[in-house]
C-alpha cells in the first residue's frame, strides 16, 4: 500500500500574510498547478512532485539534457557497460557538495555511499532506514528495478558497480528519471540518530541547483540558489518561488501582472490572447503525452471485458476533443503517442456505437440505472486541460447507455494515492513520457508490476506481461518493436483503458525570461534560467 507522509507547514506567520511576491532581477516565481505530496522523489510518480523536488534540489547519476531526450552525465561523469549488458560501472563526480541548511550541515562531499544508500533503500525492505520510515517506491518497483538490480557495490569512494539480473535495454534512461534522485546517506544517518527519519520527505537535502527553504501547502514553496553547485553556469537565480494555484485563469492573471514569470497548462481558450501579449512569450511543442480513461478491473462490473468494451464505444471522443482540448490536441487510439518509436499505427478504435454498448451491458448482466463512480482530477495536467468538463461529458455519454455516473474528486495528492490503491471504479488520468523508451508506457502504465504504482486499471495479463518483459531484455530495436506491437494489439483488445487525446503543450512565460526549455517529458527545470533586467 502506498504511504504518503504528512507534510508540516514549514512557514512563518509573516510569510503566510505576505503580499504578492516582490520581484528582483534574480528572483523567479513559477505559478505551479498543485501542491507536492512530499519532497522525497523516490516515493512519487507525478510531475507536480518531481518539479518541486527532483528537478530543483536533486541530481541523478545520469540525466536528460534540458529540453531534450539525450542522456548526459550527472553525478556520474561516465559509465562502462559489460559485454553481457549486466554490469554497469559508474565513475562518480568529485567535489560535489550536499546542501547546507538550517536543519543540516554536511561534513563530507558526495560519494559512493550516497548512491548505495539511495538504491539499497528502494531495493531492500529490510534496509534500516526503510524499516524506521516505512515507504513504498511505486515508480522504481513499477519498472521492476527492485527485482532486476541484483546488487549495488562500491569499489572505491568514487566508483559504484551495479549488477543486473537480466538485461535492461533502457537502464541508463531509467536511472536518469526523477525518482532515481540521489539522497545523502549522511543526512539519513543523522535522521535515524535523532529519531526523525520522515524528515527526509519534509526537509530535503540534495546536491541540486536550488536549496529548500520552506513550504506552505496549497500556497508556496521557496528555494534559494545553491552557490556551491558543481556546475555554477547553471545557477543564475538567487531565489526560486513556486506559487501554487490550481485555477488556470488565476495563474494567467498572475503571469500578466508579473506576479509570476512562468506558468503552465493554460486553458485552450486563453492561448490566442497569450500569443498576442507583447509582454509574454508562448512556447509550444507537440505533447509526448496521453490523456485516458482507466477502468478498475478489480471492481465489478469492470472485471468483464464486455462492460469495458461497452463504455469504450459509448465515448464520443470527437465531442470531448472539441470541447475540452479546443484544437490543442489530437484523437488518441493507442496506449502511447504516435511519436514514440514502436507505435503500432494499424490499431483502430471501435466505432462510436451507444446502441451496441447497451446490448453489451445487457448481455453482461448490468442493469439499467447501475451506479458507477467516475473520478476526475482536480488540477490541469499537460494531457488533460479540463478533467471536470471531460467527466461531465462522459457522465452524459454513459447515461445514454443506462448508467448512473457519480463524479468524484479529491485534492491532487489524495487523488493519486487513492487511485493507486484502487479505490475508484473509473478514473481520468494520463501520462507524459519520462525517458523516450516504449517500456516507459507499456511497462510503467499497464504491467502487473505497476499495480500499486502507475497501473490505475489494476490490470494484469500474463500474456501481455510476457511480451513486454521479453522486449525489455532485447537490445535490438527492430526485435523490440515486433514484441511491443504485439503487446499493443493485446492491450487494445482487452480494453483496460480508453485513450482519449494527445494534447499540445503550451508554456506561457514572461518575455524577460531567458534560457527556459520545454521538456519533452513534462518537467519544469529552472537551472540555466535567468531574467533580463
Amino acid at each position: 500500500m502506498l504511504k504518503h507522509a504528512v507534510i508540516p507547514f514549514l512557514v512563518s506567520a509573516g510569510l503566510m500574510a505576505a503580499a504578492p511576491f516582490a520581484q528582483a532581477a534574480t528572483n523567479l516565481v513559477f505559478c505551479s498547478e498543485g501542491s507536492p505530496a512530499g519532497f522525497d522523489p523516490g516515493q512519487y510518480t507525478t510531475g507536480t512532485d518531481f518539479d518541486a523536488s527532483a528537478e530543483t534540489m536533486f541530481n541523478r547519476l545520469s540525466q536528460f539534457e534540458r529540453g531534450g531526450t539525450a542522456v548526459i552525465p550527472g553525478l556520474a561523469t561516465k559509465w562502462d557497460v559489460s559485454e553481457d549488458g549486466l554490469t554497469y560501472t559508474f565513475h562518480l563526480r568529485e567535489g560535489v557538495k550536499f546542501h547546507t541548511t538550517s536543519y543540516f550541515k554536511p561534513t563530507r562531499e558526495f560519494s559512493a555511499d550516497d548512491v548505495l544508500f539511495t538504491f539499497n533503500r528502494m531495493i531492500n525492505k529490510d534496509d534500516p532506514f526503510r524499516k524506521a520510515y516505512p515507504t513504498e517506491f511505486p515508480y522504481f518497483n513499477g519498472m521492476s528495478l527492485n527485482k532486476n538490480i541484483a546488487k549495488v557495490e562500491k569499489t572505491d569512494p568514487h566508483t559504484v558497480v551495479m549488477t543486473l539480473n537480466t538485461v535492461d535495454a533502457a537502464f541508463i534512461q531509467n536511472i536518469a528519471m526523477s525518482f532515481a534522485a540521489i539522497l545523502s546517506a549522511e543526512y539519513a544517518e543523522h535522521l535515524l540518530k535523532t529519531g526523525k527519519p520522515s524528515d527526509i520527505n519534509q526537509k530535503p537535502i540534495g546536491t541540486g541547483p536550488f536549496v529548500f527553504q520552506r513550504y506552505q501547502k496549497d500556497s508556496q514553496i521557496r528555494y534559494i540558489a545553491n552557490k556551491q553547485y558543481w556546475d555554477p553556469s547553471r545557477v543564475k537565480l538567487d531565489q526560486l518561488i513556486f506559487s501554487i494555484n490550481t485555477d488556470a485563469s488565476v495563474r494567467v492573471q498572475k503571469l500578466k501582472a508579473n506576479e509570476c514569470q512562468i506558468t503552465l497548462h493554460p486553458r485552450p481558450a486563453d492561448v490566442e490572447a497569450l500569443k498576442a501579449d507583447p509582454k509574454l512569450q508562448l512556447l509550444t511543442k507537440p505533447g509526448f503525452n496521453l490523456g485516458y480513461i482507466s477502468y478498475n478491473v478489480r471492481h465489478k462490473p469492470f472485471d468483464q471485458l464486455e462492460v469495458r468494451q461497452a463504455l469504450d464505444m459509448a465515448v464520443n471522443k470527437q465531442s470531448i476533443l472539441d470541447a475540452v482540448y479546443q484544437g490543442a490536441g489530437q484523437l488518441a487510439v493507442n496506449a502511447m503517442p504516435p511519436t514514440q518509436w514502436s507505435y503500432d499505427d494499424t490499431i483502430k478504435d471501435a466505432a462510436y456505437n451507444p446502441e451496441k454498448a447497451k446490448e453489451l451491458l445487457k448481455a453482461a448482466g448490468v442493469k439499467e440505472g447501475t451506479e458507477i463512480t467516475l473520478w476526475a482530477m482536480p488540477v490541469q495536467r499537460p494531457y488533460n486541460p479540463n478533467a471536470k468538463l471531460m467527466a461531465e461529458m462522459l457522465q452524459n455519454d454513459w447515461a445514454k447507455i443506462g448508467l448512473k455516473v457519480k463524479i468524484v474528486s479529491y485534492e491532487w495528492g489524495e487523488y493519486i494515492k487513492r487511485t493507486k490503491n484502487g479505490e475508484h471504479d473509473v478514473s481520468l488520468i494520463g501520462w507524459t513520457g519520462d525517458n523516450g523508451d516504449p517500456d516507459n508506457w507499456l511497462g510503467t502504465l499497464y504491467s502487473c508490476d505497476a499495480i500499486g504504482g502507475n497501473n490505475y486499471s489494476m490490470w494484469c495479463d500474463p500474456a501481455y506481461d510476457k511480451l513486454i518483459k521479453q522486449a525489455k531484455v532485447v537490445t535490438d530495436r527492430e526485435q523490440r518493436t515486433v514484441l511491443y506491437k504485439q503487446a499493443q494489439q493485446l492491450l487494445k483488445q482487452q480494453v483496460p483503458i480508453t485513450p482519449i487525446a494527445h494534447s499540445t503543450v503550451n508554456q506561457p512565460l514572461s518575455a524577460k525570461v531567458e534560457g527556459f526549455k520545454v521538456s519533452p517529458f513534462g518537467r519544469n527545470v529552472f537551472s540555466g534560467v535567468t531574467i533580463t533586467p
